[in-house]
């Protein structure tokens, strides 16, 4: 279990000064762990002992045990491909590459059903439903494009659906019109993006409810978020593997559909006719585009009369 989950999971029993110890780790987590158990405790107001008996309590042997949990974790945060290459590089093996990397998928895509609670997809879905105003949608560098997935499918279920695309300084103006009846929902993985992080943090002081997807380790914006659906992301390979998070995203989107009302069964009907009137797309119902045989049209094509000449009888 990562390190912040055992922090804020709901069976952990705390004392007050526990509590307060708790609290410092989060705020600025992971780098308020970073120090000695002194500084810690300093900064909690507890006394050292206390921050000893939290870590134990947390199943580590002592503080150093506790602080290189912290220090892996970030680590793995923080990895790039360009770090991950050699630590990758692949052995021989009767399997091809790519055999094994689909594998390392697969799995990854099985921890994400194992690990994600069924209440967690309701909480997701309730929350896209009960929005009475915008639902916006953000991502990183790659993430946002999940984020524009999901922003063309909900806007098939609902008006009012924002897709922010790659985020600008003006795109920060958008706050002005965001409040408590709006949905920011995130897409944010490891090598966290910094303007993301502000966009997110700054919508939920303005009491925007936040629904995050994201990696083991959490994003920042974990802190803020209302819902948060986690996917693991490490494959054989130097890049994170994005299947998994595609696959949670749309089974958040699954769920919609199976609990869809009738109001939005007709929007989608009016969408198709929509699509339907402009010939959006080639409907299977109609028959398939004649071809032409080029060398019969070439030699029995009729001359195309010469300006200020009668053709021939």
């Amino acid at each position: 279990m990562p390190l912040r989950d055992q922090l804020t999971q709901a069976g952990l029993s705390l004392t007050p000064s526990e509590a307060k110890i708790v609290q410092v780790l989060l705020s600025d987590y992971p780098v308020s762990g970073l120090g000695t158990a002194t500084s810690l405790a300093r900064r909690a107001g507890v006394s050292d002992p206390t921050v000893v008996r939290l870590v134990v309590k947390l199943g580590y042997e002592g503080f150093h045990h506790f602080q290189s949990k912290l220090l892996e974790e970030l680590e793995a945060r923080l990895h790039s491909p360009l770090l991950m290459m050699e630590a990758k590089r692949h052995a021989a093996s009767d399997r091809s590459l790519p055999q094994l990397y689909l594998d390392s998928v697969l799995r990854r895509v099985d921890e994400t059903r194992a690990a994600t609670p069924a209440q967690t997809y309701d909480h997701a879905t309730r929350l896209i439903r009960a929005t009475k105003g915008q639902v916006v949608l953000l991502g990183g560098r790659f993430s946002r494009n999940i984020a524009s997935m999901f922003s063309s499918y909900l806007e098939q279920f609902r008006p009012g659906v924002h897709d922010l695309g790659v985020l600008a300084p003006v795109d920060f103006d958008r706050l002005i019109d965001l409040g408590k009846r709006d949905l920011l929902v995130v897409f944010d993985y490891r090598r966290y993006q910094s303007d993301v992080i502000r966009f997110a943090r700054q919508a939920a002081e303005r009491g925007v409810t936040i629904m995050l997807f994201t990696d083991p380790w959490r994003s920042p914006i974990a802190e803020v978020a209302e819902v948060v659906l986690v996917a693991p992301i490490e494959a054989d390979s130097p890049y994170d593997t994005m299947a998994p998070a595609v696959a949670q995203m749309e089974a958040v989107l699954a769920h919609a559909v199976a609990t869809m009302d009738e109001t939005v069964r007709r929007r989608i009907e009016a969408i198709e006719k929509i699509r339907h009137a402009n010939a959006v797309t080639i409907d299977e119902s109609e028959p398939e585009p004649r071809t032409v045989d080029r060398r019969r049209k070439s030699s029995s094509r009729t001359p195309m009369p010469i300006p200020g000449k009668q053709p021939s009888p």
